[in-house]
């Protein structure tokens, strides 16, 4: 793929593995999950980490309930993203239970802040942050909003994401703004 390639291009991008992502079967699904989630948890960052910053999945997405569940028996602080449309960036939440999510605009589960306690992203040791492609690089193409884009610009601890070897190609188009992740964790292990 070549630098520079265009929203247009990113956007077919997407749908491409959108598609391929809805084609696994459950058993091809629940197996790359459980092993992404056995790489995480069992990794030096995970144990080191104290906070986690996590989205809650839905549809497509690979599933981050376990994940969640696991950092609260392990006694970490979970939080997850409030989206912030008039501005255009994310606010983090620490949940203790799911009670204590709502569902809001695309069908997404997001903390109810009156409910939550907010957390400053110096404060999250481990943000797992979502996407649809990533290199090798740790760049990616999310989802489009640009949210966590702007969220990454100035976070200072760890990013990884969890990605199947099918999201992982050699080289997608970087810009200027654009943040790789640290790590990527799959199916088969650590990439970078």
């Amino acid at each position: 793929m070549q630098s520079g390639v265009d929203e247009l291009d990113k956007t077919e991008l997407r749908r491409q593995m959108i598609q391929q992502l809805q084609t696994l079967s459950a058993v091809e699904r629940k197996n790359i999950e459980e092993a992404m989630a056995d790489n995480l948890m069992t990794s030096d960052v995970w144990k080191q980490s104290s906070v986690i910053g996590i989205t809650i999945s839905h549809g497509f997405e690979w599933n981050t309930k376990p994940l969640i569940e696991t950092a609260w028996q392990n006694g970490k602080i979970v939080c997850v993203p409030k989206c912030l449309p008039e501005e255009r960036k994310l606010d983090f939440y620490r949940i203790n239970h799911y009670d204590q999510l709502e569902v809001v605009y695309y069908r997404l589960q997001e903390p109810k802040p009156r409910e939550t306690e907010q957390v400053i992203k110096n404060k999250i040791d481990l943000l797992i942050v979502p996407g649809l492609l990533f290199d090798r690089k740790g760049y990616r193409i999310g989802f489009g909003g640009g949210y966590y884009d702007r969220f990454l610009t100035d976070y200072p601890n760890e990013k990884l994401s969890l990605a199947a070897n099918m999201q992982i190609v050699d080289e997608l188009p970087a810009e200027s703004f654009d943040i790789p992740v640290d790590d990527i964790i799959s199916e088969t292990g650590f990439l970078r």
